[in-house]
């Protein structure tokens, strides 16, 4: 069996809600048939002509990448320019191609994150918070000796979370009542006769960006015809989105050894920074891309170091007066991590799902920037 565009986008978007993107963003689908089927996925920073002619060579079906090809003001598509060329290639042989922008920078375990964790960060929290999740509270009755069973398929779709802990629940028995009509086929009870069943009320707490993956695997573990059960709205603060990510290191490093760790986990081979080589750094503020306007926001945090790309000199001389040091990796460098994990995720939920799609880093995706 293999998947079809419409469910890795789907997928994506659970993880990266396109909500959560900026107005002058486009992500989405560039291009591509939803119902196609893909036995091979190819995911990039860039789309560039290399990336494209891989996706081709390898015979794959999709191609996800973090910068868009086609933006809000494009008006004319020639095939004797670069996208144009680009466009044509890629319908001719069957190829779409799906952006997360700046909504997978913002999402909880987006861009940032993947930064945060290649290099060993702990107590990571949102540096710019942009947006919130919503949280729910999911009630659904089950007749008794199912419980267990329902309440594993909330868990597995990501209800249940509280903080660190997971599979967080809470149930009580009681006496569910119903009377089977003319057609019904209950698993329980007999048509035209009153039934009172022993259940189980089960509660949870979800977020409502997963509430419909936690409902359908809720309606597939449930073995009722017809399910009763509520989502509540809670006014708890939710999970934040936004920009950038902050956390500490396990113990103090000199700038120079971290901007080391930065170059391994980045992979570049070259590195800018701004401050004391020597001066010990624990709190570090990171953000894959360009980042080099969340100076401030990274100082009011605590951040002894901004890891990020693109900075220019008048941000350099900004976050000297800040106190704060930089090391920039540049804008490829910083974000490549994230779609290898994303890479690595869509595989874990296609292998999952029974799948035979799977999903690759394009081996041809390259940072512009050469160094001498």
């Amino acid at each position: 069996m293999l998947a079809k565009v419409a469910h890795l986008t789907q997928w994506i978007e659970e993880r990266a809600p396109q909500r959560l993107a900026e107005d002058w963003d486009n992500p989405g689908l560039m291009w591509g048939h939803p119902q196609n089927d893909v036995r091979h996925v190819l995911l990039a920073v860039d789309g560039t002509d290399a990336v494209l002619e891989e996706a081709v060579r390898k015979g794959a079906g999709l191609v996800v990448l973090h910068h868009p090809s086609l933006w809000k003001d494009v008006k004319q598509l020639r095939t004797d320019q670069a996208l144009g060329r680009r466009v044509e290639l890629c319908l001719r042989h069957g190829v779409a191609v799906y952006a997360a922008h700046t909504n997978y920078d913002a999402a909880a375990d987006g861009v940032s994150d993947s930064l945060a964790r290649r290099l060993g960060l702990n107590d990571v929290q949102v540096l710019d918070v942009t947006a919130r999740d919503r949280l729910q509270k999911l009630v659904v009755f089950v007749p008794r000796g199912h419980e267990d069973d329902v309440r594993q398929a909330l868990a597995a779709a990501g209800a249940g979370w509280i903080g660190k802990y997971s599979h967080c629940s809470f149930q009580v028995d009681g006496t569910g009542t119903f009377l089977p009509r003319e057609g019904a086929d209950p698993f329980i009870g007999a048509v035209g006769k009153l039934e009172r069943v022993d259940e189980v009320r089960l509660e949870t707490v979800v977020t409502a960006s997963i509430s419909r993956r936690v409902v359908a695997a809720m309606l597939r573990a449930h073995p009722y015809e017809e399910v009763a059960y509520d989502l509540i709205p809670l006014d708890n603060e939710a999970p934040a989105f936004g920009a950038g990510r902050v956390g500490s290191l396990a113990y103090a490093l000199p700038l120079e050894e971290l901007a080391r760790l930065v170059k391994e986990a980045c992979r570049v081979p070259a590195l800018r920074l701004v401050g004391d080589l020597n001066r010990p750094v624990t709190r570090v503020a990171v953000c894959g891309g360009d980042g080099g306007d969340l100076l401030q926001a990274a100082s009011h945090a605590g951040a002894d170091v901004l890891v990020t790309g693109d900075l220019d000199h008048h941000q350099a001389l900004e976050a000297l007066d800040l106190g704060l040091m930089v090391v920039d990796a540049g804008h490829f460098g910083t974000e490549w991590p994230g779609m290898a994990d994303l890479s690595e995720w869509l595989n874990s939920r296609l292998e999952a799902g029974g799948y035979q799609t799977r999903c690759e880093l394009a081996e041809s995706g390259r940072d512009p920037f050469q160094f001498v």
